[in-house]
């Protein structure tokens, strides 16, 4: 399985920008799918995720409103939608996928925080970079 993100870029504050991830190797649909971001000197941390026929999602707070994470699983891709970007926003966004199986199913029920941690997460790809400047 292979992850591949791809849609960043230089933008300013305010700013819009849409990240996409394209899955090889498996039908998405096996997968809920994660964003997390990391900038320079920081780690990895959770932005947005969304189960696997996408009826669920959840945020950090800190992307709350201004970010939504969809997917389309006849084109095996997830997006990221980034809206009224700021400069803390700037990071290598890495998507990730996780194998939806029942054990997970079972781990996410007793885990309010299971689809943030990293470890969760099977499969990732390379980071694409979003640079906002004010």
């Amino acid at each position: 399985v292979q992850l591949q993100a791809s849609g960043g870029g230089l933008v300013q504050t305010g700013d819009s920008l849409r990240l996409s991830c394209a899955v090889f190797g498996r039908t998405i649909s096996a997968f809920f799918m994660g964003w997390f971001r990391q900038s320079p000197g920081n780690e990895r941390e959770f932005v947005a995720s969304i189960s696997r026929l996408g009826a669920n999602t959840r945020y950090a707070d800190s992307v709350k409103g201004r970010f939504t994470v969809s997917r389309d699983n006849a084109e095996n891709t997830v997006y990221l939608q980034m809206n009224s970007l700021i400069r803390e926003d700037t990071a290598a966004y890495h998507c990730a996928a996780g194998l939806a199986t029942h054990d997970a199913l079972r781990a996410s029920r007793a885990d309010s925080d299971y689809y943030s941690r990293k470890d969760s997460y099977d499969y990732w790809g390379q980071g694409t970079l979003v640079t906002v400047s004010s």
